[in-house]
């Protein structure tokens, strides 16, 4: 192929970005432009301070009109998180979000060779020449698009899963909102009150629940049971048993889960009975009823208990709002019944913001005492006293007159999570709560497109913390349905009919469903709305008649030989498309 240069047929642009000091303080930027700019097809090459600031994004959308880019190539980050916002660019002034490729030299090279700068540069030099060896044979692809009814289903109605649905419905959005429980609330509605503010359970739960229950676009299943889902984003089918033991089928366009979490119970800690040593949810109960009286003149309450830990059947995590939690009772109680003696026996307290450190400090100033004790000797009770080392540069042992212990003991995952998390094929961290598509850009979804999530399932949270977090998981919906159709990416698999021998190899290996078999094609079908690119089908497909498009074996041959020889050869071997 000796016309490979010919400027009508590859016109490629090449941006290297600095990302500050991320990378340009590990390699040299303006030697890597300058090696991309003598690449066969590159027209334009240039360096940017923050590729993906505005003034990065008009340079790329200057160049392409100014130079007549057929292909635009960026060196930078990561395109888990910023590929979006570069194709989108490109197609904004008319090239194909396709025809872009995305070199991550941060990750790849300056992050990984902090300390070989000449090294890192060539490393980067090679990464730029097989990105634009791969944008030599980029195809353009179309977006699919799927039209979608308004119409979303919540599972949970605790706090975050009424707040979603409440909002998802004053937008004129059809909600089936199902909870297992016979009533509304969830753990809320076990509390005594709500920091930091102190305000009543009741006067945030009850005009929501009113409010939820009297909705005309609202239809509610108490004491029902999701038993199975099926579909995609747009077509969710959703098997739903009553307690009346009916099942019936709900089909939504989105999935909301937010079926809250569990307090975990501290059997074989501290000698827990429910009686003279409860828990922290367990002492709610006996506030609500302004029994604390009767619990004793001096209580101590223990944090951490179940939680930090690697002992097996305890968790490692700290559980978030247990401190809270503890300094909020301890207030109640003093309050309630000024005489009562609250200690507090923590290794570190975590009341983060503003508010729940003033809440510290209130608590402080009403005499409420607070220890530090030693974690590689924990409390230990006897005989009515608690005793515990104070520090670790003293053996000193002090000994505290304990009417009733009180355990700080962290929220779990709910025990349907993982049923859930299977019938949604949406994944879970190794403590059984939910993992967001990405904790920073998108919290409030999964990777799964139509699926969202808030509240405790997510991680433990405050009851403010759920409510907003609903809100944030109606919004994110909301702004799916407004667009009226779901457009879906066109980097999906696709099966050549010719050629696949049916043997099902991609269906097992699948981790979407997106896959299923024809019996009578005697072939294997790609649904392109569920499938999310991801390429483990192509791997184990012993015809190659499964390819990814965007991936396909010449773009990916093309990055291989590029990463040992030099573009001009490749060109040569391959016919250009």
């Amino acid at each position: 192929m000796k016309d490979f240069e010919k400027p009508e047929d590859v016109r490629i642009g090449v941006f290297v970005c600095h990302c500050g000091s991320n990378i340009a303080g590990y390699l040299d930027c303006k030697a890597v432009a300058e090696y991309a700019s003598t690449l066969p097809g590159v027209v334009f090459s240039t360096t940017n301070l923050y590729t993906c600031s505005e003034s990065g994004i008009a340079e790329i959308k200057r160049a392409i009109l100014d130079k007549g880019l057929t292909r635009v190539v960026v060196a930078s980050c990561s395109p888990r998180t910023h590929e979006p916002l570069f194709r989108s660019s490109c197609k904004e002034v008319g090239l194909n979000p396709y025809l872009f490729e995305m070199v991550n030299i941060r990750d790849q090279c300056s992050w990984v060779h902090m300390k070989d700068f000449e090294e890192a540069t060539e490393k980067a030099k090679t990464l730029v020449r097989m990105g634009v060896a791969k944008a030599w044979f980029l195809e353009p692809q179309e977006d699919l698009e799927v039209p979608i009814e308004a119409k979303v289903a919540v599972i949970g109605g605790g706090i975050a899963g009424l707040s979603a649905a409440e909002s998802l419905a004053d937008m004129g959005v059809s909600v089936v909102l199902v909870e297992k429980s016979p009533h509304l609330g969830g753990l809320v509605s076990y509390l005594s009150s709500l920091a930091p503010h102190f305000s009543s359970p009741e006067e945030v739960l009850n005009p929501l629940i009113a409010r939820v229950e009297n909705h005309s676009g609202i239809r509610l299943y108490l004491g029902a049971t999701v038993r199975g889902i099926e579909g995609y984003v747009g077509n969710y089918r959703i098997r739903i048993e009553t307690r009346e033991g009916e099942e019936l089928q709900e089909t939504v366009s989105a999935v909301v889960v937010a079926i809250g979490a569990k307090p975990y119970v501290p059997l074989g800690l501290y000698g827990y009975d429910g009686r003279g040593i409860i828990t922290q949810l367990e002492l709610e109960k006996c506030l609500r009823k302004r029994e604390g009286d009767a619990l004793g003149k001096d209580v101590v309450m223990i944090q951490c208990v179940g939680a930090r830990s690697q002992k097996e059947g305890e968790k490692s995590y700290c559980g978030r709002i247990c401190c809270i939690t503890a300094v909020k009772n301890a207030i109640l109680l003093k309050e309630l019944f000024p005489d009562t003696r609250v200690s507090i026996l923590y290794r570190d307290m975590q009341t983060y913001g503003s508010d729940f450190e003033a809440m510290l400090w209130k608590a402080r100033s009403m005499g409420i005492k607070f220890y530090v004790y030693d974690v590689n000797r924990p409390p230990e009770v006897r005989e009515g006293r608690v005793l515990f080392k104070s520090n670790i540069f003293s053996d000193e042992v002090i000994g505290l007159p304990c009417d009733l212990l009180v355990l700080s003991t962290p929220l779990i995952a709910s025990d349907d999570a993982t049923a859930i998390a299977n019938l949604l094929r949406v994944p879970v961290d190794a403590n059984g709560f939910f993992l967001e598509a990405h904790v920073k850009l998108r919290p409030l979804d999964f990777a799964t497109d139509g699926v969202f999530l808030c509240g405790s399932c997510r991680f433990p949270c405050t009851a403010e913390e759920a409510r907003i977090q609903g809100m944030g998981a109606a919004a994110r919906v909301g702004a799916l349905l407004s667009k009226g159709k779901v457009v879906s990416s066109a980097i999906v698999a696709e099966v050549n009919a010719l050629s696949c021998c049916g043997c099902k190899g991609c269906l097992g290996v699948c981790p979407y469903g997106a896959i299923t078999y024809d019996e009578v094609k005697d072939v294997c079908e790609v649904n392109p709305i569920l499938c999310k690119g991801c390429g483990t089908c192509t791997g184990v497909c012993p015809s190659q008649s499964v390819q990814l498009k965007g991936f396909n074996p010449k773009q990916l041959l093309s990055q291989v030989h590029a990463s040992v020889e030099s573009l001009k050869e490749i060109l040569t071997k391959y016919e250009r498309i």
